[in-house]
């Protein structure tokens, strides 16, 4: 694995949302692997901080905290390698149920995050004409949940962004490319957020209950996160990577292909059933 830079000093990793979860496993991958590794929390408490990976205190959704945070970085290294956007979190509740507010404040973290990130790193990426930005995406994003709808659609909007991105970058020396979890054993169960109109008295509760039971039982019945850990240091080894990485179960690797298809009315049926909201 290419754990080096041409000059033969360490590879510099920045993820984002590093002190637990996906973006945990992967710092301490990357580490164990010969990596110079950088993580963000907007929290960098040193009771959280993976052993040796230098932590820095950033909120995504802040331009400031984005700036100083790369700018920290650049000071200490001359050059960031590697951007992995990683921070993220979901809400939970019928669309119906979903305020504007929470709507955009789930967009503001994992789509203009990531932009936030990509807009600081890119220019000094395309002055070295190198580079590789990971956008940490989600099965989601290439398949709807119910009940999850602004979390899948924001994964969506990253999937779209990615993509495009891809293409304008190329041509200056820069890989991009996505990883698509499924479920995993990580905090985000228990980090989700319910939408503040998701009560009893929501006509969509009964049905949003059973629905958020079977998210739960499938993410702590799932594996930790070390396999998407593994998945990323390949990509980074990888001269030009695919854009697309599922990683998880078979059957959720294989849901965007079977959303194409199976006949539309029978796939709905079928997450229908999965997630016991038919009745």
């Amino acid at each position: 694995m290419a754990t080096r830079a041409p000059n033969g000093s360490p590879q510099v990793v920045l993820i984002t949302g590093a002190s637990s979860g996906i973006g945990k496993a992967c710092a301490l991958h990357l580490v164990s692997r010969g990596f110079r590794v950088y993580g963000t929390s907007r929290r960098a408490r040193p009771a959280d901080a993976p052993a040796g990976v230098e932590m820095l205190e950033m909120d995504v959704t802040s331009d400031d905290d984005v700036a100083r945070g790369v700018a920290q970085v650049l000071a200490a290294e001359s050059r960031i390698d590697v951007l992995v956007n990683n921070a993220g979190y979901g809400i939970a509740g019928a669309v119906e149920d979903t305020t504007v507010e929470e709507a955009r404040a789930q967009f503001e973290t994992n789509v203009f995050g990531p932009l936030r990130l990509c807009r600081a790193v890119l220019p000094h990426m395309r002055a070295r004409r190198a580079g590789l930005v990971v956008n940490v995406s989600s099965i989601a994003g290439l398949v709807p949940v119910p009940f999850q709808a602004f979390y899948s659609a924001s994964k969506a909007a990253l999937e779209s962004m990615s993509e495009a991105l891809r293409m304008e970058v190329r041509p200056f020396g820069v890989r991009v490319a996505l990883l698509e979890p499924g479920d995993f054993r990580t905090g985000f169960t228990a980090s989700r957020v319910r939408t503040v109109a998701s009560t009893q008295q929501s006509p969509y509760y009964e049905r949003g209950e059973r629905a958020l039971a079977v998210m739960e039982r499938d993410e702590q019945g799932a594996e930790p996160p070390e396999a998407i850990a593994r998945e990323l240091e390949r990509i980074i080894a990888d001269p030009s990577p695919r854009l697309r990485h599922p990683v998880g179960k078979a059957l959720q690797r294989a849901a965007p292909t079977l959303r194409q298809l199976l006949p539309s009315g029978l796939y709905e049926r079928l997450m229908m059933q999965t997630y016991e909201i038919l009745s």
